[in-house]
């Protein structure tokens, strides 16, 4: 793909994730966003074939970004501190990408959603990283008997992005590093110290 498509498909992201901020995602129309990126109507379609397609690339892009970055802790030797390093990761993500963030949180609990097919199989993805991750904290023998898995990285990745969120608007003041010991004293309190 040139560079021009490129910064085309940028410049359209970045608009539809401005409007979809201020007014939500559903009564955006394809003229608003086509005029909020300084592009003809033709361009969205050209690119992504309907506005559904555009916001449905843009949540295809977003999380793969957020979940290229989870995954970079993957090597770190102590479980606990890859973890703790992946929950600093996606607070620095939400807290650069909030209007990205605000959208996959209320579409995410949309029900029933219109992107939930594509937002499920994402959702997947970031959970599976958190998952590998305390799989290795298990592994360790560093999470008590009966804490399952599965289930603890879908509430580690939503307390995350609710915990984020609520720093990013209501709490502005807090340090990042405050937020993350903040989460990070619920995964401490279950999993056990070496």
């Amino acid at each position: 793909m040139s560079p021009r498509g490129e910064s085309t498909k940028q410049k359209l992201f970045e608009a539809t994730l401005r409007l979809a901020t201020e007014k939500g995602l559903a009564g955006l129309t394809v003229d608003e966003i086509a005029a909020a990126a300084g592009v003809a109507k033709g361009t969205v379609y050209y690119n992504f074939g309907s506005k559904d397609g555009l916001i449905d690339a843009l949540l295809r892009y977003g999380v793969g970004q957020l979940a290229e970055r989870l995954r970079a802790h993957a090597a770190e030797p102590d479980p606990v501190a890859a973890l703790e390093s992946l929950v600093d990761t996606g607070l620095e993500f939400i807290a650069g990408h909030r209007g990205f963030s605000q959208i996959l949180v209320s579409e995410l609990w949309r029900t029933p959603g219109q992107w939930q097919e594509t937002l499920s199989l994402l959702r997947e993805d970031i959970v599976s990283i958190v998952k590998e991750q305390l799989q290795r904290v298990a592994d360790a023998g560093r999470l008590p008997p009966g804490i399952e898995v599965p289930t603890a990285a879908a509430g580690l990745f939503g307390t995350l992005l609710v915990v984020a969120l609520d720093w990013q608007v209501f709490q502005p003041q807090r340090s990042r590093a405050e937020v993350r010991e903040g989460i990070m004293l619920l995964v401490r309190g279950v999993a056990r110290q070496d």
